[in-house]
């Protein structure tokens, strides 16, 4: 093990460059793979049956209006991050954007709110896990699993690169069988079996039970509140991609292969649900999808499903796992976290900074199994909103460092923002909007208000650092 090197350079961007001492073990198929899976998870399988109770078959609109905000916000990553790739990503960018305040507030609430989420995971996983092997409990699901990705990745990253790559593989195929049957009994190309008739479905479910948009518009403003969050987790093949071998070019190319294909996952799937059964009949907190499958009568559909969830929870784990142990490793660099988060291994793992990420990661697990409807709740609603407010400083990095590099390395802009600053702008009022919603629900509003009071905290603590180097640099 050896200190990674700090790097105090100023490039044409200001701030550090991004000279990395961490391996360059991950492959352009890793990254590919890693953006279009790392947004397919439990929150689609199951999570989306609560868009369609209160949208109705307009939840498809739902998540293509959650879906655009989600492809600007990626877009931007991809701007920033191909022209300065660093395992800080948007951190090190609203450091170099914003100051150091920005960098620490972004970086900090970022890895709480990864580490915290942990503990839905590897519960999640664990409460599958034991339906299928009773004789094992709960928390000794949960301590394999935590077990597992921890050795995982403190190996090396190309174990989390190769973990990622499968688990991806085996989601983005279900989603693609799922799209081609519901396809087939639309059109009535399947035989008849279960309660399928085998006839074509046509629009009668999309203009029945109260036509397409049953609740109105406000039902579809309600769906983008339950389904906007579900698109979190795009932004850590940003901070993977600086572990590739060709930084710049390989996260250009995750991004515009991952964009449109993801919007096209969330809605597709949405249409075929809506399309196939009365969203009248969809139940809040069981999965969609198994009801289109027991639907067609394909054996087993719910243990498939269960399967598909229990993948999707495992690769979220090793995900966030693997990106909160890079943010604070970054935030390390910059001197924002304790330098001994700075000892690398010889195959340039932060295996330290791997040790403290699961080490709360635990702490919060424990919390969850504990204490799941106080402690470990309020923690939850803490950082139930953090989502919007990163995204929101990456918006305004963006913003500021575009023209920057315009003026001093145009070079740099392999890939760009589209229509900037216009959707840019569109982007932040499209946040602030979601944010109003979360106000005025009386269900979202405790969540929004938490993780208010976690951000006003951060950012306190970031400014009273910010006065304290002042005074030593006047002193």
């Amino acid at each position: 093990m050896h200190d990674a090197p700090t790097t105090s350079g100023t490039g044409p961007t200001g701030g550090a460059d991004s000279g990395e001492p961490l391996s360059g073990g991950l492959k352009q198929r890793h990254l590919t793979m890693l953006g279009l899976g790392g947004v397919i998870g439990a929150g689609l399988f199951v999570g989306s049956g609560a868009g369609i109770k209160v949208a109705g078959p307009g939840i498809a609109l739902s998540y293509l209006i959650a879906g655009a905000l989600a492809m600007l916000i990626m877009r931007m990553l991809g701007e920033m991050s191909s022209a300065m790739p660093a395992s800080g990503a948007f951190s090190v960018h609203a450091e170099r954007a914003l100051g150091r305040w920005a960098g620490f507030s972004v970086g900090w609430l970022y890895w709480f709110m990864l580490v915290v989420v942990l503990a839905v995971e590897a519960t999640g996983a664990a409460q599958i896990a034991n339906g299928w092997v009773p004789a094992v409990p709960q928390w000794g699901w949960v301590l394999i699993f935590m077990l597992f990705f921890t050795g995982a990745n403190l190996a090396a990253v190309r174990n989390f690169g190769e973990f990622e790559f499968w688990f991806a593989t085996l989601k983005v195929g279900a989603i693609v069988l799922f799209l081609v049957l519901g396809l087939l009994a639309i059109f009535g190309v399947l035989p008849s079996s279960g309660t399928y008739d085998g006839d074509p479905v046509g629009l009668a479910h999309l203009t029945g039970d109260g036509g397409f948009l049953p609740n109105g518009w406000s039902g579809v403003v309600s769906g983008v509140l339950a389904v906007v969050f579900a698109f979190g987790g795009l932004e850590v093949v940003t901070i993977a991609a600086a572990e590739s071998d060709d930084p710049a070019r390989a996260v250009g190319r995750a991004v515009r292969s991952a964009v449109w294909r993801i919007l096209f996952f969330y809605v597709g799937s949405m249409l075929v649900i809506v399309t196939l059964l009365p969203w009248s009949s969809i139940e809040p907190g069981k999965s969609p999808y198994v009801a289109v499958l027991d639907r067609l009568g394909v054996p087993g559909a719910g243990q498939i499903m269960n399967v598909v969830v229990f993948v999707a929870l495992l690769s979220a784990l090793n995900a966030n796992l693997y990106g909160s142990s890079r943010m604070v490793f970054s935030l390390a660099e910059r001197g924002e976290a304790p330098r001994g988060l700075l000892k690398v291994s010889g195959g340039g793992v932060p295996r330290r900074a791997v040790l403290a990420s699961v080490a709360f990661g635990f702490i919060s697990v424990l919390l969850n199994l504990k204490w799941p409807d106080s402690v470990f709740l309020y923690l939850l609603n803490a950082v139930g909103a953090v989502l919007l407010f990163v995204w929101g400083l990456i918006a305004v990095s963006q913003l500021r460092l575009r023209r920057r590099l315009e003026r001093e390395a145009p070079a740099k802009l392999t890939l760009r923002m589209w229509g900037f600053p216009w959707l840019t702008w569109v982007a932040l009022a499209g946040m602030t909007a979601v944010i109003v919603l979360m106000l005025t629900d009386a269900t979202a509003r405790p969540q929004l208000l938490w993780s208010a009071g976690a951000t006003a905290l951060v950012l306190l603590i970031a400014g009273a650092r910010e006065v304290r180097d002042r005074r030593r640099a006047a002193a």
